[in-house]
């Protein structure tokens, strides 16, 4: 098995790419797999640049295949905010419930009620060269909290062709729609070749 790293500590985030990437003979590892601890600074302003900040950080440390992802919630009402700032939105210790019902007040009048998912993967190969993948979920902000799967701002992502939220629907119906698994999809194809 081939092995490569994924610069995220998010145990959910480990768990979506394990299950895409684990079907190709890759056997994937996490900054929980380390004992030393990488500093990662995310201060870019576009999902690129923070992608590939994470992804350079690990592969400085390791000089091993490294993937990273750089996500978030656009909200059209919002000046695509939180965008970038998604995971830090309102502090990173502000727990999602208080920030999904902090966005659903935020839209509550306004006409265009759109959102998009986005999410970068940058992949370094181990010679360092590298290349990224743009993935994005078109959607709207939900009128309330709904869904038990998913984590972050699912519960209120509302995907009109499954009419409810990516929060109520399965991991596998999830991957098929979502940014991160529309990003993933074409780094697999790449990975495939």
């Amino acid at each position: 098995m081939k092995e490569i790293f994924i610069a995220t500590s998010n145990e959910n985030k480990v768990r979506e790419f394990k299950q895409m990437l684990k079907p190709l003979g890759y056997d994937v590892k996490s900054l929980l797999d380390l004992d030393e601890e990488i500093e990662i600074i995310e201060d870019g302003t576009t999902f690129e640049e923070n992608a590939y900040k994470k992804a350079k950080s690990v592969y400085d440390v390791l000089h091993k295949e490294v993937i990273s992802d750089d996500s978030g919630l656009c909200v059209n009402a919002m000046n695509g905010g939180p965008g970038v700032y998604s995971a830090r939105f309102m502090g990173e210790d502000t727990p999602y419930r208080a920030k999904n019902c902090y966005i659903i007040n935020e839209v509550k009048n306004a006409k265009d009620r759109g959102a998009q998912f986005v999410c970068v993967i940058c992949h370094i190969k181990e010679d360092g060269t590298y290349k990224t993948y743009r993935g994005v979920c078109e959607g709207e902000i939900a009128h309330k909290i709904e869904g038990e799967h998913g984590f972050g701002y699912d519960p209120i992502f509302y995907y009109p062709p499954f009419n409810t939220t990516l929060a109520n629907v399965s991991d596998t119906e999830k991957n098929h729609v979502s940014h991160r698994g529309k990003a993933l999809a074409m780094l697999l194809e790449d990975l495939k070749k």
